[in-house]
């Protein structure tokens, strides 16, 4: 099967083509190309493979031509043409950026990366994916790069990647930081839901003893919520049963002996393990 980023270039040149806005769009859900673009560079900023640095050269130019084209294509007050400037434009921009970070780690390695990142002229979106790539990749050296982040002032998309590296870095204090950052942000309702998945799922893997404290904490303190990813009391539980091995009085669960619990933290913990080496990207435009 080839692989992912030739099928993404293909892909692209094929839109290229389309000669309608309704045929734009007909191609765009026939090759999956939301996904299929997504797969494609995150398959680059992960990993360094020769061949793949002309197929990502010839995706970027691609995309540039595809959004110089779009504007006449998708010009008309119909519902197709507003479909394509609203939703596909945009993800066209972001899929840009990132492929153009993919093509600089491919081709410059991370200090390539970090010189994107240090570039204050360059676009947000090229910045971020490029700090992002090198999340992905966690070199030892960089953990000072990533420390530089976990601060409530820093760009949100930023401190988020950032805050989700710190798990691969667990010789660093990096437990001590996240626990801060936590507490920093805990009376900002709409920073702290953005940051607690990340903060959370990064001190699971780092499964660092010192944090039971911060834990047992939000046993009482935490938010509640049906979907365990956002679920501050679930993820408290888990670990504090992984830390002590012991269940322990919480606000989800006031009755420890009833049936289901235990299933429901080993069901938890499962998403949480398949997840604790996956990175979430942010919207940036």
């Amino acid at each position: 099967m080839p692989e992912t980023v030739f099928q993404f270039a293909e892909a692209l040149r094929r839109l290229l083509h389309a000669g309608r806005p309704e045929d734009f769009e007909a191609l765009w859900v026939a090759e999956d190309l939301e996904d299929l673009g997504w797969d494609a560079v995150g398959r680059a900023w992960r990993f360094d493979a020769g061949r793949w640095e002309r197929a990502l050269d010839e995706a970027d130019g691609l995309l540039l031509r595809l959004l110089d084209r779009l504007p006449v294509l998708a010009a008309s007050a119909e519902p197709a043409a507003v479909h394509v400037r609203t939703f596909r434009e945009p993800e066209l921009e972001r899929l840009q950026h990132a492929t153009a970070a993919a093509l600089v780690a491919q081709r410059y390695g991370v200090a390539g990366l970090r010189t994107v990142v240090a570039d204050e002229v360059a676009p947000l979106a090229r910045r971020y994916f490029a700090f992002l790539a090198l999340a992905e990749r966690h070199p030892p050296s960089e953990w000072p790069l990533f420390a530089r982040y976990l601060t409530p002032g820093a760009h949100h998309a930023f401190l988020g990647a950032a805050a989700e590296a710190a798990r691969f870095y667990p010789e660093a204090d990096a437990a001590g930081r996240l626990v801060e950052l936590f507490d920093a942000v805990r009376d900002d309702l709409h920073l702290r839901a953005f940051l607690s998945p990340r903060i959370l799922e990064s001190l699971y893997v780092l499964a660092d003893p010192s944090t039971l404290p911060f834990f047992r904490t939000l046993l009482t303190a935490g938010y509640t919520d049906a979907d365990p990813e956002q679920c501050e009391v679930t993820r408290a539980l888990v670990m504090v049963r992984r830390l002590t091995g012991r269940m322990e009085p919480n606000t989800k669960y006031p009755d420890l002996e009833a049936p289901g619990i235990v299933d429901a933290l080993a069901q938890a913990e499962s998403v949480f393990q398949r997840r604790e080496a996956v990175l979430r990207p942010v919207t940036v435009i």
